[in-house]
């Protein structure tokens, strides 16, 4: 159902800037016999995609490939819980179910950096924009000469054989919107197109692509080339960093590399290499 066939909704060309994404087109563009797609639904609005998600996957109400898409997310998550906002139809708020039971288990870890490389692929492709990546899962622009977030993205287990990868991206958000000054968006960035419909078929293809290379590796990120090409594109690797661990603990450090099992590895200042599999990276500025 797209946001055209909702009833009620008088809001939805209140920004002429904004139209709402033509869900027919996409599945026209994306769901393909053989193809990773099987469905697109995009709804106008909702708490969080990836919630509802994994509730369908749960209750055998959706199959792999399937994208949920809304026009605007009331309780949309991030990391640690952190509230994702942003005014309707002003980015890109979706989450797809996968179910790569043909890769270790131990191997899924890898997935929300898959999907930031996709993510970064297809809007330097759509948008023009240069990206790079924030351990695990931040999405970066230059906004005049400053790093700022324009996306994230959330992994969650949709039971035992299901992942649902949750994307946000800000797509036209202006300076007077931003939740935080250090939050951006593909418009502020500079984009040479933000027109949402190519923006979205260009992430879920490289998405598909690299989800593709990865099961065909049975998510081996060397052979795949995950490994190698996420490395090339993260911010965060030769960066002074400050890592805050579970446990109130912090370690500071330079990034100096991603493991194989797709850890910030840091090095402290007294020669330790420690490999950070969960916590919140802070960039510092040089000593």
């Amino acid at each position: 159902m797209t946001p055209r066939d909702v009833p009620g909704d008088d809001s939805r060309w209140s920004d002429l800037d904004r139209p709402p994404l033509n869900a027919a087109a996409l599945r026209r563009g994306l769901v393909r016999e053989g193809g990773l797609w099987s469905g697109i639904e995009v709804v106008a609005g909702t708490g969080s995609t990836n919630s509802d998600l994994v509730a369908r996957a749960a209750a055998g109400k959706a199959a792999e490939g399937a994208v949920l898409v809304a026009e605007e997310q009331t309780a949309g998550r991030g990391r640690l819980d952190r509230q994702w906002t942003a005014p309707a139809r002003s980015g890109l708020f979706f989450s797809v179910l996968l179910t790569p039971t043909d890769v270790p288990v131990a191997r899924w870890g890898w997935l929300p950096l898959l999907t930031g490389v996709a993510v970064a692929t297809g809007l330097s492709r759509s948008a023009g924009v240069d990206t790079a990546l924030k351990w695990p899962n931040d999405l970066l622009v230059t906004v005049g000469g400053e790093e700022r977030k324009a996306g994230g993205i959330l992994a969650e287990r949709a039971g035992d054989h299901g992942v649902v990868v949750g994307v946000g991206i800000n797509v036209t958000l202006r300076e007077d919107e931003l939740p935080v000054p250090t939050a951006g968006s593909l418009a502020l960035a500079g984009a040479v197109s933000t027109d949402r419909d190519p923006l979205l078929r260009g992430v879920l293809r490289a998405l598909e692509e690299w989800y593709d290379r990865w099961r065909a590796a049975a998510g081996d990120p060397t052979v795949s080339g995950l490994q190698e090409t996420y490395a090339a594109g993260c911010a965060t690797l030769g960066r002074r960093v400050r890592a805050e661990l579970p446990g109130d603990r912090s370690l500071v450090g330079e990034a100096v590399a991603v493991d194989g099992d797709g850890r910030l590895v840091i090095a402290t200042e007294e020669g330790v290499q420690e490999p950070v599999g969960a916590g919140d990276i802070v960039h510092l500025r040089p000593a």
